[in-house]
């Protein structure tokens, strides 16, 4: 486990689904829909294990799973249009519910100095744009799907964070919710604070070598502010 000195940290990057916005069960229900729809059959349980990947990513490894072989281009963005359009339909348009407590932390963090970053697999455009409205003045920075050539669990996106920071490595730590996600900030050699606001065990962030699992973020904030 990694040792946190909170005085050194100055930039903190987060991830946004279900990290920033209770949007994971949306995402799940638009996921299953949308693969059965194309034949690919999928369940929620697979949308929280694949969280973090791009949509391109996650369609492709639900085709190589009855497939063996990746999915043709034009399926891809066939699902991910018709996913895309179910997530607008159940959410009506409108933001998700901000996940409890992520307010909090991302003032307090920005009162005292510490850059704020989004770290995001989504090319959900509907969410995207509205970030800066949302948390106005917040984000130092945001890397999103259409930054990287390789989405998590890579460790492109934080190592991309990472550098346009400008910060040592020992000066900068990732909020995740998902094992993959996980995953990438570990490869990334960066401190990883995970918080369990999903249906999977702890015991899935666990496995990927968080170095602090939380169960609310108020617990994360109690973290920062020690």
């Amino acid at each position: 486990m990694n040792t946190c000195d909170n005085k050194k940290i100055k930039a903190v990057f987060f991830d946004q689904d279900g990290v920033l916005f209770n949007s994971m069960p949306y995402h799940a229900q638009s996921w299953e829909w949308s693969m059965n729809k194309h034949g690919l059959p999928f369940t929620a349980e697979q949308t929280y294990r694949n969280e973090g990947r791009t949509g391109a990513s996650v369609i492709n490894e639900a085709y190589h799973l009855i497939h063996g072989v990746e999915a043709p281009q034009e399926l891809i963005e066939a699902i991910y249009a018709d996913k895309s359009a179910r997530f607008n339909e159940l959410t009506g348009g409108q933001l998700p519910e901000l996940i409890p407590g992520i307010r909090e932390v991302l003032q307090y963090l920005h009162e005292n100095g510490v850059q704020c970053w989004v770290v995001t697999g989504s090319g959900q455009r509907s969410l995207l744009s509205k970030l800066h409205d949302t948390f106005p003045g917040i984000f130092s920075g945001i890397i999103t799907a259409f930054d990287v050539t390789h989405g998590k669990p890579d460790p492109e996106p934080y190592l991309k964070a990472w550098e346009r920071s400008g910060f040592a490595k020992e000066e900068c730590a990732v909020v995740e919710n998902a094992p993959l996600g996980v995953r990438a900030g570990k490869a990334a050699g960066l401190l990883t604070l995970a918080v369990n606001t999903g249906i999977l065990p702890d015991e899935a962030l666990w496995a990927e070598k968080a170095d602090r699992v939380f169960p609310n973020m108020t617990e994360l904030l109690h973290f920062f502010q020690q």
